[in-house]
Formats: C-alpha cells, sequence, structure tokens
C-alpha cells in the first residue's frame, strides 16, 4: 500500500481539510511536517466543527497523529487546541497524539518579533499572522532554537533561553518594542512543561516501525506549493518549505516511503495577504467567488483575494512537487457563471511565460493570458459522480488536466466528505 503526502497546489485555503479527513479515514497515521499553527483545517463531522491549526486532521478520527520535527510548535497554542478539542468530545491523550521531541517551540517573543517587524514594513507588509512562524524557523536555521527536549532539562532550558533573548531582546530594542524578561520567560516554560512532555517522543522511530509494518500513512501539508520558502512567491512566502519533498525531512522518513503525491487545487484561486496574483478579480466576479466560496481564513478571518484559476501556476507545482494527481475542490463555486476563464500563460510587455517568473518586479507586471468555457449554470452541488456532472463541467475539468500535466484523483462537490467523485484511490498504489 502506498503512504500519501497531500499538498496544496497554490497558495493555501485549497479545502485540505476535507480531503485529509476522507483519506484519514483510510489512513492508520497522520503526520503534520511543516508550518505552525499559522494554517488551519476546518472539519465537520456530523454537524460538528473542528478548526485545527496544529493537531493533524487524524485526531477527528482518533487515528494515531504525530507533530513531526518539521513544524515549529507554539506549547501553549498546542496545549489551548487540545483543550479546545477534548471540549468537543475528541479523546486526545498522549497514546493517540505525538510530538517530536526535537521540534523547535515558538516562544512569546517571536510573535512580538513578528509584529514589530511587520508594523515597520508599512505598506509593503508580507501578510504574515503574525504569530511568530518565521522567526522561530530563523532562530532554528540560527542553532539557537528551544526545542521541546530541552522542556525536559532544567540547566539546558536556562542556557536556551539566555542564548535566544540574545538574540531577540537585540532586535526588539532596535525596533522599539518592549523586551522579554528572562524570568517570565523561563516561568511560563517550566509551567508549559508538564504539559506538553508527556507527548513527546522519538517519533521518526514510531513512523519507522509503522513503515515496516506495512501501516498507512497520510503526510499531511499544512500550506502550499506558491508559499514554499524557495519555490514560491518570495518574500510573499512562508517559512518553511511545503512541497512533498519536505514530508521525509519534516518527519524524519525515508523518501521512498512516500508513494503517492495529492495536490490539492481549487477550481479557482485564492491568496491571503500581500503579494502577486495574477488572476485576481477585484471585480464583482472577484466577489462573487468569495461569497460562494464562503473565502475567510480558518485562522486569521481575513477575507481572501479571488480570481479564476492559475493553470501555469498549478502545472509549475505540480512539476516542482512530483504530484502524482490532484483533488479539484470546490467546483460547485462555479455553477453560476456563464462565462468561465483558465490562465494558460502570461504576458510582460513583449515578452511571453509559461511559467512563474521568480524575480519580484517580473511578478508584479505579468498578466494573464485567459482560455473562456462557457459555463454550465446547473447545480455540481452534492455530484458523487461523473455521471451526476454536467457536460460543460466535465468539459472543463478535461481541459485543466491538459493544461496542468495531471489527473484529476478525486472531485470534490461541497464541504461534506461524501459529495467527492473518486477517480482513483491514493492509497491503492
Amino acid at each position: 500500500m502506498a503512504n500519501v503526502a497531500v499538498v496544496g497546489a497554490q497558495w493555501g485555503d485549497e479545502g485540505k481539510g476535507k480531503i485529509v479527513d476522507w483519506l484519514s479515514e483510510r489512513a492508520e497515521i497522520v503526520v503534520r511536517f511543516q508550518g505552525g499553527h499559522n494554517a488551519g483545517h476546518t472539519l465537520v463531522i456530523h454537524d460538528v466543527e473542528y478548526k485545527l491549526s496544529l493537531l493533524p486532521s487524524g485526531v477527528v478520527r482518533g487515528k494515531l497523529s504525530i507533530i513531526g520535527n518539521g513544524v515549529v510548535v507554539d506549547p501553549w497554542a498546542l496545549i489551548a487546541e487540545i483543550d479546545t478539542m477534548r471540549g468537543k468530545g475528541l479523546n486526545i491523550t498522549p497514546q493517540n497524539l505525538k510530538l517530536a521531541d526535537n521540534a523547535a517551540l515558538i516562544l512569546p517573543s517571536h510573535g512580538a518579533l513578528d509584529r514589530a517587524r511587520e508594523e515597520r514594513r508599512g505598506d509593503k507588509k508580507i501578510g504574515t499572522t503574525g504569530r511568530g512562524i518565521g522567526p522561530a524557523y530563523e532562530d532554528k536555521v540560527g542553532r539557537r532554537a528551544i526545542r521541546v527536549c530541552d522542556l525536559a532539562d532544567p540547566n539546558a532550558l536556562e542556557d536556551r533561553v539566555d542564548e535566544v533573548l540574545l538574540h531577540h531582546n537585540a532586535l526588539l530594542r532596535g525596533l522599539d518594542a518592549p523586551q522579554v524578561k528572562r524570568k517570565e520567560l523561563l516561568a511560563s516554560l517550566r509551567e508549559v512543561a508538564p504539559k506538553v512532555l508527556p507527548f513527546a517522543e522519538a517519533t521518526w522511530r514510531i513512523l519507522d516501525d509503522a513503515r515496516r509494518a506495512g501501516r498507512r500513512i497520510l503526510f499531511e501539508g499544512a500550506q502550499a506549493a506558491m508559499l514554499d520558502v524557495d519555490h514560491g512567491t518570495y518574500p510573499y512566502v512562508t517559512s518553511s518549505n511545503t512541497l512533498a519533498g519536505q514530508a521525509a525531512a519534516g518527519s524524519g522518513i525515508a523518501p521512498a516511503a512516500i508513494g503517492f503525491v495529492l495536490g490539492i487545487t481549487k477550481a479557482y484561486t485564492t491568496r491571503v495577504g500581500s503579494g502577486p496574483f495574477p488572476t485576481e478579480l477585484k471585480d464583482e466576479i472577484g466577489q462573487q467567488l468569495g461569497d460562494r466560496g464562503r473565502e475567510f481564513g480558518t485562522v486569521t478571518g481575513r477575507r481572501r483575494r479571488c480570481g479564476w484559476l492559475d493553470a501555469v501556476m498549478v502545472r509549475q507545482a505540480i512539476k516542482m512537487g512530483g504530484i502524482d494527481g490532484i483533488a479539484l475542490t470546490k467546483l460547485d463555486v462555479l455553477d453560476t457563471f456563464d462565462e468561465i476563464k483558465v490562465c494558460t500563460g502570461y504576458r510582460r510587455s513583449n515578452q511571453r511565460y509559461d511559467y512563474l517568473p521568480p524575480g519580484v518586479t517580473a511578478q508584479a507586471e505579468i498578466e494573464p493570458i485567459y482560455e473562456d468555457f462557457a459555463g454550465w449554470r446547473e447545480s455540481t452541488r452534492g455530484a458523487r459522480s461523473y455521471a451526476d456532472l454536467p457536460a460543460n463541467a466535465i468539459k472543463y475539468i478535461r481541459r485543466v488536466e491538459e493544461l496542468i500535466g495531471a489527473p484529476v484523483t478525486m472531485l470534490s462537490t461541497s464541504p461534506e466528505r461524501e459529495d467527492t467523485v473518486l477517480v482513483r484511490d491514493p492509497f491503492a498504489d
């Protein structure tokens, strides 16, 4: 049986929550491998809504869930989320939730730095959530991070706090922001340690044993390809690698253990925060896409920018990320349009591009080249087979497959998990 990695193929918010939940029922272990509590999934099961930020989606199905070493973890946010989910009736214990003992922590000073720097950028804001994810990854790479395992070593913890505050307080002073007090930070960490440490374990060993035993593992990405720190619309990106290749490094498993990569792709395009967006629509159509798709961020509540599907960007994500097939979501949002457009290339002055150029100026100046499609003006909501779809909707899907260079493996036609057309089971390979 193939292990499956699920990643976003656009700028996030593609509807991963429903797809991951659908797959997690077939998996035995679900792993988060990157990001922090800046990204979220919303799952609705039996009319109960679960908004997850750090916890893998498997907790909702009672599956063994792992937060990998590639995730940066706010320990206070983690405990709060566990308590919230327990309040909704989920049984979350150290037996079914494991936290990598070598994962880096997000501290209150990381959030303070994040917000202070965004404020200083003025109208050039990157659009971070202000939750400290970027600064936490900086400290990890700078070898001054406090990790989960440090919470169990009082002497090491004090040394690590001194190391990180030397850096943080210098930056906060330069930004005219309040500095962090050593005594207060140590007290907070010592208080949260006994709540977090029962979940801590060498998760790479658990995954290796599971791989050898042939257990089905689902690797859950938190963001999307075009937010990848190397391959996305830099600098308007997240601070980690979001492609499926990170699933191995971010969880401590061999790359060969990942058998199928599923890219989640919305039938149109959205983006939260700043940065280039070639197909963005600032008119009534963009407003209609946002209203019909209920485009508000799970974590931030911010309204998402909306536009037509950018097949060039998705094709690039597929090539870079080794995506084997896509789950096309929110097709039903397009039901009311007389005409639908898909971006098939870009134009800048007299130059044409068949990929998203890396330069900031070029990304800001490119204009989309569109291919037009006749709308279907019929409801696709709730369809569970291709036979239930209008002919023009099927034509749209087939042409999208040609343009992006990958097959539609799954098709989502509503937020309900049962309203899914399964073309190919990713776990069956």
